[in-house]
């Protein structure tokens, strides 16, 4: 029988929680819905020779799209040196600097960026003290985006998830957040703490629910790179199990609600 085990993920966890296979986590997860990167461009000014910093770039799935949207140069800043080399392997002839260090110890230049990224990664970071240092490599006038893909949606049904609950209940990462709110849709503490910085002077977000379906093997390949399973030991037992339900109960076909949100600012001339 698979354990159960109930405890929280520590936030310094993130910095080794992907590394364990880049190429299998890169193909198993989803990228950002086209509106995203449209929001980047018209909202956030992103275009040839935007100078770009991402925090937590893993294996590039915004990476690539910033670099085709014009980002140049891009630094990326990704403390696991796994996820990182895979990035810069894959990217080779690209403006991209890989910089392998967490990103309150990585050493950038500061007023130096128009845009400044974040996907599915800054829940791994403490909140106020990051948006400070972001808040000091912008320029004035540039921007700041935090993007998530949050995997479930509990204003829909979702079968999938009530089949599997209770086998995956057990460790919560940061991403779960801490008023009963995934972190990544919280609205109003995202945008209350880029206010609370004092840097932005433009504040907003938009959030849009969306589909995604998964065979058997794909929904495994997916579930295989989260965090709370990595974490836990009977991992390939849970992931067994995973595919045995979507297989069997689901007929191949798993169908997961899915919401992608960002959440921008744009940096005052008084900060």
């Amino acid at each position: 029988m698979v354990g159960e085990i109930m405890t929280d993920i520590e936030k310094s966890f993130g910095r080794q929680a992907f590394g364990l296979n880049p190429a299998a986590y890169h193909s198993a997860r989803p990228d950002y819905p086209d509106w995203v990167y449209d929001m980047l461009v018209t909202r956030c000014g992103l275009r040839p020779g935007t100078k770009v910093f991402e925090i937590g770039a893993g294996t590039g799935t915004a990476t690539r799209r910033l670099l085709a949207l014009g980002a140049d140069p891009l630094v990326a800043i990704e403390p696991d040196a796994r996820l990182a080399d895979f990035l810069e392997a894959s990217l080779p002839d690209q403006p991209l600097k890989v910089l392998r260090a967490p990103f309150e110890e990585a050493a950038l230049p500061e007023v130096a960026f128009d845009l400044g990224i974040c996907a599915a990664a800054f829940h791994w970071l403490d909140e106020e003290t990051a948006l400070q240092k972001v808040a000091r490599l912008l320029k004035p006038g540039g921007w700041w985006a935090a993007i998530w893909n949050i995997f479930g949606d509990a204003s829909r049904p979702d079968p999938f998830h009530d089949a599997t609950h209770e086998l995956l209940s057990g460790f919560d990462s940061p991403s779960a957040g801490t008023r009963g709110i995934p972190f990544g849709l919280d609205a109003e503490a995202r945008t209350e703490a880029i206010k609370r910085s004092g840097a932005f002077d433009i504040v907003d977000y938009k959030i849009v629910p969306w589909q995604l379906v998964l065979t058997a093997d794909e929904t495994v390949a997916l579930y295989a790179t989260y965090s709370n399973l990595t974490a836990r030991e009977d991992r390939e037992a849970v992931l067994a199990e995973l595919g045995r339900i979507a297989r069997e109960e689901f007929g191949g076909r798993v169908e997961r609600n899915m919401t992608t949100s960002v959440f921008v600012g744009r940096r005052g001339v008084g900060f």
